[in-house]
């Protein structure tokens, strides 16, 4: 399967890896009409895998478009002249734009992927169980959390998965900040017969840059 798929990155600016949740509320202001922006609505948010993503990589600004994102995305990429973030402004003069038709979905090749931003895998519901794991049980955990992460990325894109999702985990546990709270992450990557356009983001919180993947 093919997925239209924009990126979009800002190269003369730099920032840091959490400023990706800022970069997210200066463009969900500047286009609150486009739901697709910000999956919020007036009454409430919008249970989604995000179309449009904001990411930092390597320092530099990324937005990243799939699906009926992509058109989107290259639309704001072209228009955008600056960002604000923090009171701070920043002007885009130079924006590098990749845009195509992606390989996306399973595959015959093992294709072998790093985590360019933290994977956020743990919920209220599993954390306790993975905390309380072997080495081999928790293995076994992220294994079933990242295949099910990758089935409901697929699902909301309309990918129709047949064939069995097959993955070789290689992640380290870290602590992160997220919103104000100590959390569990994971850095690393992993190998899978499964096709994913780079950037896009596995995982909780991809909206706000975490989880990015990169092919290598």
């Amino acid at each position: 399967m093919h997925i239209n798929y924009t990126c979009v990155q800002y190269p003369d600016v730099r920032l840091r890896m959490r400023d990706g949740a800022k970069i997210r509320g200066f463009f969900a202001k500047t286009y609150s009409s486009e739901d697709r922006m910000h999956n919020h609505t007036d009454t409430g948010p919008i249970y989604r895998y995000p179309v449009v993503q904001y990411k930092v990589i390597e320092g530099i600004p990324t937005l990243v478009g799939v699906a009926d994102g992509a058109n989107l995305i290259l639309d704001v990429g072209i228009c955008t002249e600056e960002i604000n973030i923090e009171n701070t402004r920043f002007c885009l003069e130079r924006a590098e734009i990749n845009t195509n038709s992606a390989s996306f979905g399973t595959c015959n090749d093992i294709h072998k992927y790093i985590f360019k931003t933290p994977w956020l895998a743990l919920n209220q519901n599993n954390s306790e169980k993975y905390r309380n794991a072997d080495e081999l049980a928790k293995d076994s955990l992220l294994s079933k959390i990242l295949i099910g992460n990758l089935l409901s990325m697929a699902k909301s894109l309309d990918c129709w998965v047949n064939d069995e999702i097959r993955i070789k985990l290689n992640v380290i546990p870290i602590k992160v900040n997220f919103k104000g709270k100590s959390m569990i992450a994971f850095k690393g990557g992993f190998k899978a017969n499964f096709d994913i356009p780079d950037y896009l983001g596995v995982g909780k919180s991809v909206s706000r840059g975490y989880g990015s993947i990169e092919k290598q």
